[in-house]
């Protein structure tokens, strides 16, 4: 399953499940549609608690919302006359996950670059985070600010999403917490990163986090350190690796983060980012930029660099 928020007309995003490339499904409507066939006298209440419109909402109830999801699925592919179908072209695409608990990032976590960047392998995972405000839309634009920040930089990286709360949970089990994956670009200004010990201000801008285009569940993707990584600027190859170069993979993230902090569902971990940066090269985003990631079995995301007139 491929799920994703959308709006229509500026309305506030909603969870939507994407039937193929060039439609997608509201599955609280269709389950509306569903519970008022049989006969079901509140089925908007019911359809609600059940199947929230909210990501983060929808995850949080798990295999109840799961499986009204699939009906709701199956109740529209022998229901021609549903309201609850969209062509893809006509709604506008949001981050498969609006407003996270916790957005937990991972440094230094691609071997080829930590020897780009001059560093030693660490001990342990370097962790920061990255707040929800950072979030943006799969296909928009990043807010440059050049007298904030003339060091703009991109990161290409793998994102899990968490699909149950979880505790002490051990490698083994770690991926049955993880309810799937999905495409982020953690936009960095690396001036700013860099002005003190602690990352945060430059890792955390408005709008820093592009996110998308879907969520992919993990049944879709069985072997998330198998996946081809690459980002172009205005189509010119600039990162290009695979998930199978990950340092600390993502069972061993679920373990270590999860011994520190309780993971809940929704929060967004984001894996770290392949050699090939922007930092390593001299080569920083500028206005009017084109920055594009793909991740096979995901998808791919774009964000134009638009320069901001700051008063």
């Amino acid at each position: 399953m491929k799920t994703v928020t959308y709006s229509v007309q500026g309305n506030p995003f909603r969870l939507g499940i994407l039937l193929d490339d060039q439609t997608l499904l509201d599955p609280q409507k269709a389950y509306v549609e569903k519970l008022n066939s049989q006969g079901q006298q509140r089925a908007e209440e019911i359809a609600n608690a059940v199947l929230p419109s909210d990501p983060t909402a929808f995850l949080t109830n798990g295999e109840i919302a799961l499986n009204a999801a699939k009906e709701a699925i199956e109740f529209v592919k022998n229901n021609d006359t549903t309201r609850a179908v969209y062509n893809k072209a006509d709604v506008h695409i949001g981050p498969p996950i609006v407003k996270p608990n916790k957005i937990i990032c991972v440094g230094l976590n691609y071997k080829d670059h930590i020897m780009e960047m001059k560093r030693d392998f660490p001990a342990h995972p370097v962790i920061f985070a990255k707040f929800a405000i950072a979030i943006a839309e799969p296909y928009g634009t990043f807010p440059l600010n050049s007298k904030l920040t003339q060091k703009l930089d991109y990161e290409a990286e793998l994102a899990f999403v968490i699909g149950k709360k979880g505790k002490n949970i051990t490698q083994a089990d770690a991926l049955d917490y993880v309810a799937g994956y999905t495409v982020v670009n953690d936009i960095t200004a690396r001036d700013m990163q860099k002005r003190t010990i602690q990352w945060l201000q430059g890792k955390t801008l408005d709008k820093s986090l592009p996110m998308g285009p879907c969520l992919v569940t993990k049944d879709e993707i069985p072997d998330p350190h198998a996946l081809d990584i690459s980002l172009t600027v205005n189509g010119e190859i600039r990162q290009k690796s695979n998930t199978e170069q990950l340092l600390f993979n993502i069972n061993y993230l679920v373990e270590f983060l999860s011994g520190i902090m309780t993971l809940e569902p929704g929060d967004v971990v984001c894996t770290g980012t392949p050699g090939g940066v922007g930092e390593a090269q001299g080569l920083f985003l500028k206005d009017g930029d084109v920055v594009r990631i793909e991740i096979g079995g995901i998808g791919s995301i774009e964000t134009r660099i638009v320069e901001e007139a700051v008063r």
